[in-house]
């Protein structure tokens, strides 16, 4: 039968107290602040990403190491877990199938002296990413929080830059994805851990920035409100965001899907009319449109994760499921830079490639590309090297590239789209729509037929050469002739997409 509670020993009553003073009921001046700031609270967050019932809490009694300036009662009541909830849990354990489901949360808790980074803090994470690291576990951060405490007087501590967190953070980047939420302000240290994070997630409320506006004003660089550090209108398009979500309860949502792509397979799954594919490509082949149409119906329902959307929009990186298994995804927008590959693309992309090369990821490669961003904007930006940078890590992948070109496949910027050669990649087809060139065929023509052109003086006639050495252009390189040539596997029936990627791959 259960004690009653006159029977409880001393010592039993005292842990019970003090795992009572963790709930957030018991601090409710705080966290009625925190509710009003339109925030979930740490411990709110964490029940929406963890499957029920799983939490294991490691570290909970810890306190600010401030008993040289605070008493142990306040402490215990206002700095519960040093501002750092950390555990580990199951996540997503009905919906996908894998093995292991088990992740490990560290939440800043921001109503707890700003989510500062104290002492006892760090060494708490410190302790949990050498769990992580033994049991090669995934992790979920919720980074909110102010950067480094400098009120922690109970250690002799002169810089404590000597503290370990960072690198265990770093070293964990080849062993499980660490996915990293921002739910407001992020400064400093939180920050430094969010950017080393392969996807970063945030709310539009949130700012993030390298230093906050204290550490700013100190440094000589003027004074700033929050709100202007490193706000999301700047860390979107710049890619230091990987997915913009409007709250905090997407947040949360969004960090247990993106964790699923790297778990395994999903237990169930639907997909849209393969039939449509059929026109989505327009016949005039100088008409955009929209390819995230074609990945959403060539992938299964809802399982598109596009990251870094509004950075290097010539090109869309995404994670996908097709017959619940899980691919990375690259794929031109024509609608952008006619889907080019610029500088910014070329970063986007090599990261994403990363990323998915760490984590075993099988990439599919839609492909209309007209080629490698060239002239004098693109060069001062740097692209002889983000484009260098993408060939060379295109060449030293571990998984396979399933390249598909949905239309144009041209020049180098084709080729850095499947790996570096078409036959570098594992295997590549075409839709009937796919048209090749060593560049792009107007070009080539005004290039290669320049004195032909030249030489003829009447300028209707002139251009009736130039339109009908296009065409001939376009008729030699359809997606037929390139596959009768094997400079490609196949062309297939773009309805047909969906069943050719679960054949190479399985």
């Amino acid at each position: 039968m259960p004690e009653r509670p006159e029977n409880i020993r001393p010592d039993l009553q005292e842990l019970q107290d003090r795992h009572r003073l963790l709930s957030d009921e018991e601090r409710p001046n705080a966290i009625a602040k925190r509710i009003k700031s339109g925030h979930l609270t740490a411990r709110q967050s964490i029940e929406l990403i963890i499957d029920e019932g799983s939490w294991q809490e490691y570290g909970s009694l810890v306190i600010a190491a401030q008993r040289g300036r605070r008493s142990e009662e306040d402490l215990i009541r206002r700095t519960p877990t040093d501002g750092l909830i950390t555990g580990t849990a199951s996540i997503n354990s009905i919906s996908i199938e894998s093995s292991q489901h088990k992740a490990l949360i560290m939440a800043y808790d921001y109503t707890v002296l700003a989510g500062t980074q104290g002492v006892y803090n760090h060494m708490k994470m410190d302790r949990m990413l050498d769990i992580a690291l033994r049991q090669k576990l995934p992790i979920i951060l919720l980074a909110e929080g102010g950067g480094g405490r400098p009120g922690d007087i109970d250690f002799p501590i002169i810089a404590g830059l000597n503290i370990m967190t960072f690198s265990k953070y770093a070293a964990m980047r080849n062993v499980a994805p660490r996915i990293a939420v921002v739910t407001g302000f992020c400064f400093a240290g939180n920050a430094a851990l969010a950017g080393s994070s392969d996807i970063v997630i945030a709310t539009k409320s949130s700012s993030i920035g390298l230093g906050g506006p204290a550490m700013i004003e100190g440094g000589g660089l003027g004074s700033y409100q929050p709100e202007e550090i490193g706000p999301v209108s700047v860390q979107s398009s710049n890619g230091v965001i990987d997915i913009l979500v409007v709250d905090d309860t997407s947040a949360m949502h969004i960090a247990k899907k993106a964790l699923s792509y790297f778990q395994g397979a999903s237990a169930s799954f639907n997909y849209d009319d393969q039939k449509k594919l059929r026109e989505m490509i327009p016949q005039d082949r100088r008409r955009v449109y929209q390819v995230r149409e074609i990945i959403q119906t060539i992938c299964d329902t809802d399982s598109m994760l596009e990251l870094r959307q509004g950075y290097g929009r010539s090109v869309v990186t995404a994670l996908v499921r097709i017959q619940g298994k899980c691919y990375g995804l690259v794929a031109n927008d024509c609608r952008k830079e006619a889907g080019a590959i610029t500088n910014t693309a070329a970063k986007k992309m090599t990261h994403f490639l990363q990323l998915c090369d760490r984590h075993r990821l099988p990439i599919l490669s839609l492909v209309d590309c007209p080629g490698l961003m060239v002239g004098p904007t693109s060069e001062a930006e740097g692209t002889v090297r983000s484009a260098g940078e993408l060939f060379n890590v295109s060449a030293t992948l571990n998984v396979p590239i399933y390249a598909i070109i949905l239309r144009r496949g041209f020049g180098l910027g084709a080729m850095a789209m499947t790996g570096g050669s078409f036959h570098a990649a594992t295997s590549i087809v075409s839709w009937p729509s796919g048209q090749f060139g060593a560049m792009g065929i107007e070009g080539a023509v005004k290039l290669g037929f320049r004195k032909e052109l030249a030489a003829i003086e009447d300028e209707s006639e002139r251009q009736q050469y130039y339109d009908k050495m296009v065409e001939d252009m376009y008729h030699r390189g359809r997606a037929i002739n390139m596959a009768a040539h094997l400079e490609i596997d196949e062309v297939i029936a773009p309805a047909k997409t969906r069943d050719w990627i679960i054949a190479v791959s399985s």
